[in-house]
């Protein structure tokens, strides 16, 4: 998808970098000096702007935002962070970007589904939505350290040296800081503008909060009329945004893609929740009607800013999406994000213990009977509480070794990194060296609790990780109302000892919908699990991983031994072996496509010194 957006300080030297960027078709947002402030190319229903005196607002994304509402707001805004109150209480995914006097203010989302990057060209600061416009601007090169911590499996980029990117000097602003520009382009002061919530409501409480921020979020992706697409997959979180969009949509499409593991019994809960919408329309896709993970991977090549670990997934979606365009559809939701808020990382017993011992030891108790953990292991895992600081030590000296398994490999601040086993011995010396120089420049976590880090964390792959396929994929865009920042704010502010019931199924989110969403969906206890497809996928498939490893760009850059990921692509792997394949197939195919085509965004620019 073609949107993108740059923003440019109030300066005389700004308008040569302006002149660079493609007229035709264009956008534009002038500062109230009329110098350029805002270019590029976006939807105009994407776009709510605003002006009082010498303030300009532009709320660019999904959102309620009225332009007279707006006005109203920023009559009395004098600082660019004052441009806060025009959106306060506003449902929805969107950028802010205020120009005060010419002092410039820009965010994203604290999920980080909406991003903020800058870097310099010719000398003049300048800022985007999106990393490679910045790289096709100032001719930057991938940067292979990142791609080397890219390899890790689980992720760690959204935390670790978040404000970097994959590309040299362009830089990332992390998702609860504010861009600031004084008048000619220099940096304001660092600026907060969002903070994760204290955990500290009841269950009841909570819930009221989600039920209006889940509800409000839907909202905006039926706001605008005309059909709308949602995944049904049969599990709670996607099942409950389709009955939330029914209530406000003039027709909802739903898609449920059926996995080959006959004991997966998503497609019952599926089923029921369709009898439950009779008047939407349903799409059930067989094995044979849809493509499976892998698919013509070998050949895929996509224009996005960093390599996307979607790859995987990337002929199903794109098949998807084209179904359900064919009925109409302007925009997908998909129930990304719920597991992240609604089932409590066990690392909240780690936090329990520090304050309640008594109620965590019996909390304790029952966690490891159900996760059949050794009971030192299990004593030892809550006891030890290092700060966020040692935890990035020990993880840069852990990378090397066996992932950790069950309920001890879930806590801490987040579970721990590791290696691919077909990572070179350069490029885990690389990871290693990331995660001590984060660790040396004693970086705040996410929030104060590690249970509450972690969901950020998790939250945050994966409001990036669409972000990035929204770049990629043809077709209606997808919105994931799960990573809306208020729907994250109230889904993290429940105590986590009552968001975690035994025998209960994400509680907080059952207790939210409760008459929204019927009842028996609401009783569901159990998820879906998609071993067999994954398997299968590498059978049917495994012929064109092997080809991304014919001289693979990554074994060139001394980040992997070809030879040992052909040998770990063999149908008896354990899963833990392959959880880390999406993510270098991903760069993988992010480095071969920058080969074909050069950086995403090159094709909007203008050659330096043509006008």
């Amino acid at each position: 998808m073609e949107n993108w957006w740059v923003m440019l300080p109030d300066s005389a030297a700004a308008a040569a970098v302006a002149g660079r960027l493609c007229r035709e078709g264009m956008r534009s947002v002038p500062h109230a000096s009329g110098r350029p402030w805002l270019v590029g190319r976006w939807e105009a229903r994407q776009e709510v702007s605003a002006q009082a005196g010498e303030a300009r607002v532009v709320v660019l994304g999904r959102s309620t935002a009225r332009a007279e509402t707006l006005r109203r707001r920023i009559e009395r805004v004098r600082r660019p962070a004052e441009a806060e109150r025009a959106v306060a209480g506003l449902p929805g995914s969107f950028h802010l970007l205020a120009s005060v006097a010419g002092r410039v203010w820009a965010r994203g989302t604290a999920s980080a589904a909406r991003r903020v990057f800058t870097t310099r060209v010719a000398g003049v600061p300048v800022a985007a939505d999106r990393a490679d416009v910045l790289a096709a601007l100032s001719g930057a090169d991938p940067d292979p350290e990142m791609l080397a911590l890219r390899l890790l499996h689980p992720p760690v980029t959204s935390t670790v040296h978040a404000d970097r990117t994959y590309w040299r000097n362009v830089h990332a602003v992390p998702a609860h800081q504010a861009l600031v520009w004084e008048r000619d382009g220099r940096p304001g002061p660092a600026a907060r503008w969002w903070s994760p919530p204290e955990p500290h409501l009841s269950l009841p409480e909570a819930a009221a909060a989600v039920r209006i921020a889940l509800t409000d979020a839907v909202g905006t992706c039926t706001a605008g009329g005309g059909t709308v697409s949602a995944d049904l997959s049969g599990g709670l979180d996607s099942t409950s945004l389709c009955f939330l969009a029914a209530r406000g949509a003039e027709h909802l499409v739903t898609v449920h893609w059926e996995g080959q593991d006959p004991d997966n019994d998503d497609a019952v809960w599926a089923a029921r929740a369709r009898a439950a919408l009779p008047s939407a329309t349903h799409l059930v896709l067989t094995g044979e009607e849809s493509p499976d993970w892998f698919a013509g991977v070998g050949r895929l090549r996509l224009p996005s800013e960093e390599p996307c670990v979607w790859v995987r997934d990337f002929a199903k979606q794109s098949d998807l999406l084209r179904r359900v365009a064919g009925h109409g559809s302007r925009l997908h939701l998909s129930g990304g994000g719920g597991d992240e808020l609604f089932t409590p990382f066990p690392s909240y017993l780690q936090d329990l213990a520090a304050t309640q011992p008594l109620r965590a030891w019996s909390r304790l108790r029952r966690q490891r009977h159900q996760w059949r953990a050794d009971r030192l292991a299990v004593v030892r895992g809550v006891l030890r509480r290092t700060s966020y600081r040692q935890w990035l030590r020990d993880a840069a000296g852990h990378v090397a070794r066996t992932p950790p398994s069950g309920f001890t490999g879930m806590l801490g601040w987040q579970p721990e990194p590791r290696a691919p086993s077909w990572a070179t011995p350069e490029a885990v010396a690389s990871m290693s060296e990331a995660l001590r120089t984060a660790a040396a420049d004693s970086p705040e976590p996410l929030a104060p609790q590690r249970s509450v880090h972690c969901a950020l964390q998790q939250v945050r792959e994966g409001g990036n990780t669409v972000r990035v396929l929204n770049q990629t994929l043809t077709g209606p865009p997808m919105a994931l109302p799960y990573t809306d920042d208020a729907v994250v704010t109230a889904a993290l502010s429940v105590r986590p000892l009552e968001a975690v019931r035994p025998g209960t199924f994400k509680p907080l989110l059952s207790a939210a919908l409760t008459g929204l969403v019927p009842a028996p969906v609401l009783t569901r206890p159990s998820k879906g699990a998609y071993d067999a497809d994954f398997y299968h996928a590498l059978r049917r498939h495994r012929g064109q991983l092997l080809a991304l490893t014919e001289d693979s760009l990554l074994a060139r850059a001394g980040l992997i031994d070809a030879e040992r990921l052909r040998r770990a692509l063999h149908f008896h792997a354990a899963p833990a072996e392959l959880d880390p394949l999406p993510y270098t197939v991903g760069c993988e195919v992010w480095l071969r496509s920058l080969q074909d085509d050069g950086p995403g965004c090159a094709p909007h620019l203008l050659p330096e010194g043509a006008r």
